[in-house]
C-alpha cells in the first residue's frame, strides 16, 4: 500500500507535469498547414511543371551570381521564379524541379518553401491582400481595415472569393511602420489607409484598374504627415566647415 504522503506528492507531480505539457503546447504545433503537404488534384507530384523559355533565361543569369559549388543557395529565388510563373503559389511539383535544377535533395527543398511565409503552397486569388495586424498598425486601425475587406469581399481571413479575384490573410510585420495601416497587395504597398482609401483600392481592381501604390494620405513616402523637419535646405558642399589649413 502506498503511503498518503508520497501518494499526495506523486498527484503533485502529476498536476505539475499536465500544466508543462499544456504551456509548452502552441497552435503551430497543433497546426500541420504551415508544414505537412496534402495531394490535391491541382497539387500533386504528377502535375507537370516546366520553367517558361524566359524564366529558363533569368535562370541562368541567376546561377551566374553564385560561385561555383554554391548554386544551392539559388533556391529562393528559384523557388519564387517559379511562383510567380505558377500565378503566385508554389505546387510540390514546382519544388522537384527546382530541387532537379541545384541538384538538391527535395527535402531541402521542402524545408526552405515551408519556412518562409512569401512561399504560398496552395492556390491564392489573382489579386492576394495581406494586411498587417501588428501593433503599429493595430493601433491606427488595422482591425478596420480587416473588418472592411471581410464585408466587401464576402470572405474570412485565409479564404478566397468564388471567382478567383481576391484571398485575404491576416499576416505580421511588413515593415512600413510608420506608414499604418497599410496592406500588401501582390506586389505593392498601399498605406495610410482609411476605410474609404480600402473599398477604392478593391473597386479599382475589380474594374481592372491598377491602384496607385503608396500612402493615400498625400505624403510621398514616410516623411512626418506635418512635413519635413530636417533636411530642409539643399546640402552643402565638400569641405563644409573643415578647416582651411587641413
Amino acid at each position: 500500500m502506498i503511503p498518503a504522503n508520497l501518494f499526495s506528492r506523486f498527484q503533485l507531480i502529476q498536476n505539475i507535469g499536465s500544466q508543462l505539457r499544456l504551456i509548452a503546447t502552441s497552435r503551430v504545433q497543433l497546426s500541420e498547414s504551415l508544414y505537412v503537404h496534402r495531394d490535391t488534384v491541382e497539387n500533386n507530384p504528377d502535375v507537370p511543371f516546366e520553367f517558361s523559355e524566359d524564366n529558363k533565361k533569368r535562370i541562368d543569369a541567376i546561377m551566374k551570381i553564385y560561385p561555383e559549388g554554391h548554386e544551392r543557395a539559388a533556391v529562393i529565388p528559384l523557388l519564387d521564379l517559379a511562383q510567380r510563373q505558377h500565378g503566385g503559389w508554389l505546387p510540390i511539383s514546382a519544388m522537384h524541379k527546382v530541387a532537379e535544377i541545384l541538384d538538391m535533395p527535395k527535402m531541402r527543398v521542402y524545408e526552405v518553401a515551408t519556412f518562409y511565409t512569401m512561399f504560398n503552397r496552395n492556390p491564392i486569388g489573382k489579386n492576394f491582400i495581406q494586411v498587417c495586424t501588428t501593433t503599429p498598425c493595430w493601433l491606427r486601425g488595422s482591425e478596420d481595415i480587416m473588418n472592411c475587406l471581410k464585408k466587401k469581399l464576402g470572405i474570412n481571413n485565409g479564404e478566397t472569393t468564388k471567382d478567383g479575384m481576391f484571398s485575404l490573410l491576416e499576416v505580421e510585420c511588413l515593415g512600413a511602420c510608420i506608414n499604418a495601416p497599410m496592406m500588401q497587395i501582390n506586389d505593392n504597398y498601399y498605406e495610410d489607409l482609411t476605410v474609404k482609401d480600402t473599398e477604392e483600392i478593391i473597386d479599382d481592381l475589380r474594374a481592372g484598374k491598377e491602384p496607385k501604390a503608396g500612402p493615400r494620405s498625400g505624403r510621398y513616402a514616410c516623411e512626418p504627415l506635418t512635413g519635413l523637419t530636417t533636411l530642409t535646405t539643399p546640402p552643402t558642399g565638400p569641405g563644409f566647415k573643415v578647416r582651411s589649413d587641413l
